[in-house]
């Protein structure tokens, strides 16, 4: 079975963006392992917001090397063949659907939206945070509407001379979402 992982940067604080949406102290001085970790991947899960804020950034077309799944109820289209739109009415169901498919680890790329949704339907495997060495004070929390413990197991750490910390974790089997808050 493929494992989903979530793979984004955040603040030291928990932030995943600023409060204007902004993304500018995601540091970008080297690869920080994404090479490595986008050839282990062969397709990525992606909120809506994402997919437009990235799509409106003309970056778009350097994650169409791999399969992409847009999670949408207000989507109508999308521009190119690889990207798929996935609605809530079948969220859980087609993402474990497309887990048993033959492939490589799926990226879970964001928003935190979506992030809480995956947390709620036990549909993530592993999280490789990019901890970046900055308090933003305020902005969009990465983990939204936990309200019981989630165990994690540590695979691996790595600094860089940058203060970037790379933490790599393992959902535990005793992953317990009794009380996680669903998403907006």
């Amino acid at each position: 079975m493929r494992k989903v992982i979530l793979n984004l940067a955040v603040t030291l604080d928990s932030i995943i963006e600023g409060p204007n949406g902004e993304y500018d102290w995601c540091l970008n001085d080297q690869d920080y392992g994404l090479t490595d970790f986008w050839e282990s991947t062969d397709a990525i899960f992606i909120g809506r917001k994402s997919y437009e804020l990235i799509a409106a950034n003309g970056d778009i077309n350097m994650f169409l090397a791999h399969k992409m799944y847009v999670f949408s109820d207000t989507l109508a289209e999308v521009a190119h063949e690889q990207i798929e739109i996935v609605p809530s009415t079948s969220f859980a169901e087609d993402v474990r659907a497309i887990k048993e498919q033959e492939g490589k680890a799926i990226w879970l790329f964001g928003g935190a939206s979506l992030i809480s949704n995956f947390l709620q339907n036990r549909l993530i495997d592993e999280l490789l945070l990019s901890v970046h060495p900055i308090l933003l004070g305020e902005g969009k929390p990465l983990f939204q509407g936990i309200k019981s413990r989630i165990g994690l197991q540590l695979l691996d750490s790595t600094p860089y001379p940058s203060g970037l910390v790379q933490l790599h974790y393992a959902i535990s089997p005793e992953f317990d979402l009794n009380n996680v808050a669903g998403a907006d």
